[in-house]
């Protein structure tokens, strides 16, 4: 999938009165212009919304087993149910992770594109293995809920990649997405290069809920959806304040995690 992807949909939104055929007719043209192309390299593919070969061997995906809250691959099957030590060691404000694949390689290459490369056209394959890596918190939950951004860095970026995979997400799934709800009201550093620490320190405070609308979160089963999870700080953060207005479960959904390997 390439960016003239998002070209032939806004092509086809501004055609509402184009037949079936008419589209089908325009979609072979815009092709013929625009090849599907790897995700991952752009080396031309059969198909849209793919990765070639070599690319999608390069993904590390998060498969059981397991830590069933912090979503950390294990070694070796541990039985259903099992928690890491770190998990019982210090336990996140939220009650549990899940992420699509670890963050390096292809993964980490795609996350950049989409955070720093406005390849926003990847959204939606990327949104697609986080359905998949859900573990079925997706189709239990009530609402979906993207991390947000600062308005200053929204102002600066346009986007934010956390509400575009947040979007997708939604749709896939049937479910309501809850863009202007969770805020971010402090002004942080950008967290690359921080400790662990200074991270938290960074982002405490940061978030809350917009005022009149912590009753589309009380009472409800959230997924909070984030680009990576690192050290877990920012989702952290983010998740005090979803359960301070009332949100009675809340899972995190990220694409990539950020691991040492298996433990």
């Amino acid at each position: 999938m390439g960016a003239g992807d998002d070209l032939f949909s806004e092509l086809l939104s501004k055609s509402a009165a184009v037949s079936a055929a008419a589209r089908g007719t325009l979609r072979s043209a815009f092709r013929l212009v625009y090849p599907p192309t790897c995700a991952g390299c752009a080396r031309m593919t059969g198909g849209e919304a793919a990765l070639c070969s070599d690319c999608w061997r390069d993904v590390t995906f998060i498969d059981r087993p397991f830590c069933e809250v912090l979503g950390i691959p294990f070694a070796r099957d541990h039985g259903d149910g099992v928690v890491s030590a770190q998990a019982i060691a210090d336990p996140p404000p939220f009650d549990r992770l899940r992420a699509a694949a670890s963050h390096e390689g292809t993964a980490r290459k795609l996350v950049h594109l989409l955070k720093y490369q406005d390849r926003t056209d990847l959204a939606r394959l990327m949104a697609l293995w986080m359905l998949r890596a859900s573990d079925g918190t997706v189709d239990a939950c009530d609402c979906i809920v993207p991390v947000p951004l600062h308005r200053h860095r929204f102002w600066r970026r346009r986007f934010n990649q956390s509400a575009e995979l947040a979007r997708h997400l939604a749709k896939a799934a049937g479910k309501p997405l809850l863009v202007d709800t969770l805020l971010r009201v402090k002004k942080t550093e950008r967290q690359v290069g921080l400790s662990a620490l200074a991270r938290r320190d960074n982002v405490r405070g940061a978030f809350a809920i917009a005022p009149g609308r912590e009753i589309g979160i009380s009472g409800r089963r959230v997924v909070l959806v984030d680009d990576v999870y690192t050290t877990g700080a920012t989702v952290g953060a983010a998740s005090r304040a979803l359960r301070k207005a009332g949100a009675v479960d809340v899972t995190v959904l990220t694409f990539a995690m950020a691991i040492s390997g298996p433990i």
